[in-house]
């Protein structure tokens, strides 16, 4: 059983989660409705000055297409701007010990992630990319591809509230007030409480520590040099002297955990001291992933005018996360049977991959709530969990990160869902379905099924594709039932805009850069356009009044539905691929 302890930090997190959201929510409604609060006093006169440079009146409004055409290339020109930064990085200042620019799939693959709030790194943070690269490409598209989710969950809601009009708002008031009003306040007070617990933010470059005793250890030869000449062996290195990399840690893993991006400054992500050196700057990191969702919901009922209607998503929400994670912390603490028979110690459940500063339980809630959104930060291996423990977060982002979701992009999610579900309700009593006063009929249906749809067809067939190929199973580090779920975790991840991973997969070659930037693609854009589509729909429409035949969608039988929707999409679509990883690799260590 939980112990007292964990228990009482999961009501300890769940509590602040819960209580701050409802602020934040208020704030960012007014924020998004573009009424007066306390930060335009402050950071107003900077608002005016972009419209002015960038030649945007605000209040010239969009239809859908304009919209999704703004939003679109806007996303393409940072996504170009990137790529080239990343490629002629060795020319640039700010590179301190002379990192070489990205090869072409690797950049490809690493701007597109980025752009796409996705985060996927199929390299090693300290190892690849310089301070101005972190900086100027990296940290500015956590914000700016964080606002694009707010903005098109913006235009959705204005869609469900407005009647008979083509409008659907500004694309770039949207982008500007989400960047400046929400994004950039929060993150430059946990950028100080990161400092505060020992986060570094510097310019300075490596610095050099010589080693209280010296570690041998053998550097393996190249999969190419080993092709050339198989009797190759690993060459012996001793060490005296550990590198150690510096940088502006602290600003990068603010925005990192409150765009929900996840990309680390380091290969180790937060499981390293410099990101994470402390149980609570590992609990304000935790908060600050779900707490923009969280409070998104919050907004959402404000801005329909019906708080009821963001409560009953925070249920549906709730309820799904915490049966997660029971499943996840109760297989990690079962541990594994054929380690426990070994050793013949005292029970200590799966601590392998794992910091002793966090535990079973803050490993376990960390992954959870890191797949619940589309973050993808890590403070374990999740390669290391138990078959089922590894399956939770790999669940979680197939059932569409809708779970809390990534900053917009999980709220748009999950009224997608809602939809749906008013759907199968009103096809149970033969009644044309209504969600907030809107008919959904026969477009809105279709655009639904293309958004549920489009990241199940990006997991499944870049699985299959990588699969059938050696490229993609020569990357694989483990055979058998794991290595597939190496494999179908990878695509899981990126077609969710995820970014984490089972470590053991050797991503950085030319299959999965390049089919996974396209899976990363689709999966962003080809949801945002149908979800502005559906926007456009539904604000042109009629508001219908209820009846006695309205399903209401603020009492609990509505959230009973819909958390019973998106189960059920996930369990049809993902569970025979399920069944060839994590499950019979469960059974397999069971010895069934």
């Amino acid at each position: 059983m939980m112990s007292a302890i964990d228990f009482a930090q999961l009501c300890v997190f769940l509590v602040l989660l819960l209580g701050l959201s409802w602020p934040l929510g208020k704030h960012m409604a007014a924020v998004l409705e573009g009424r007066d609060h306390p930060l335009a006093r402050v950071l107003g006169w900077l608002e005016r000055g972009l419209y002015r440079v960038c030649g945007v009146d605000p209040a010239q409004e969009m239809d859908w297409k304009m919209y999704a055409l703004a939003m679109f290339l806007f996303n393409m020109v940072g996504f170009a701007a990137l790529y080239i930064l990343l490629r002629a990085q060795a020319l640039l200042p700010l590179n301190s010990v002379g990192l070489a620019g990205m090869a072409p799939d690797l950049a490809f693959n690493t701007a597109m992630s980025f752009t796409t709030n996705t985060n996927w790194q199929a390299y090693g943070g300290e190892s690849a990319v310089s301070h101005l690269t972190q900086m100027l490409g990296l940290t500015v598209h956590n914000f700016v591809s964080a606002a694009t989710g707010i903005a098109v969950l913006t235009a959705l809601i204005r869609g469900l509230t407005r009647r008979e009009t083509r409008a659907i708002g500004n694309f770039w008031a949207d982008l500007v007030r989400s960047t400046l009003y929400i994004l950039l306040p929060l993150a430059m007070v946990l950028s100080l409480a990161l400092c505060w617990q020992g986060v570094p933010q510097t310019f300075a470059g490596a610095v050099n520590a010589t080693l209280t005793e010296s570690v041998a250890y053998e550097i393996p030869p190249s999969a190419d040099d080993f092709k050339a000449d198989p009797t190759l062996k690993p060459a012996p290195v001793t060490a005296t002297e550990q590198t150690i990399m510096r940088g502006p840690i602290a600003s990068q893993e603010a925005i990192k955990m409150l765009g929900t991006n996840g990309g680390g400054f380091f290969n180790a992500n937060s499981a390293h001291p410099y990101e994470n050196p402390t149980p609570l700057s590992n609990l304000l990191e935790m908060l600050a992933i779900l707490i923009i969702p969280a409070g998104l919901c919050h907004a959402f009922g404000r801005m329909v005018n019906d708080k009821r209607q963001g409560w009953v998503l925070i249920y549906a929400m709730t309820t799904l996360f915490l049966g997660f994670i029971v499943l996840c912390w109760w297989a990690e603490s079962q541990g594994v049977p054929q380690v426990a028979a070994i050793t013949g110690g005292p029970f200590t459940g799966n601590m392998e991959g794992k910091e002793l500063r966090f535990g079973i339980l803050n490993s376990a809630l960390f992954a959870t709530v890191t797949t619940a959104a589309s973050c993808g930060a890590v403070n374990a291996m999740h390669d290391s969990f138990t078959p089922l423990g590894g399956m939770v977060p790999m669940v979680l982002m197939q059932l569409g990160e809708v779970v809390f979701g990534g900053v917009g992009s999980g709220l748009y999610g999950m009224l997608v869902f809602a939809i749906i579900a008013v759907f199968v309700a009103g096809l149970m009593v033969g009644r044309t379905p209504e969600y907030l006063g809107k008919k959904i009929e026969a477009f809105e249906t279709k655009m639904c099924s293309v958004i549920i749809m489009m990241p199940l067809f990006g997991v499944l067939m870049g699985t299959a594709w990588a699969v059938l190929t050696e490229l993609g199973r020569g990357a694989v580090a483990n055979p058998g039932a794991h290595g597939f779920s190496e494999i179908l975790y990878a695509f899981s991840s990126m077609a969710n805009n995820n970014g984490s991973a089972f470590a053991g997969l050797s991503a950085n070659n030319a299959l999965y850069n390049l089919l996974g930037g396209f899976v990363m693609f689709t999966s962003r854009f080809w949801l945002a356009i149908p979800v502005l589509a559906l926007a456009g729909s539904l604000a042109g429409k009629k508001m219908v009044p209820a009846s006695a035949g309205t399903l209401p969608t603020h009492k609990p039988l509505f959230c009973g539905l819909l958390v019973s929707v998106v189960l059920v999409v996930g369990a049809l679509t993902f569970i025979p691929a399920l069944a060839l990883g994590p499950i019979v690799e469960h059974l397999q260590m069971l010895g069934r």
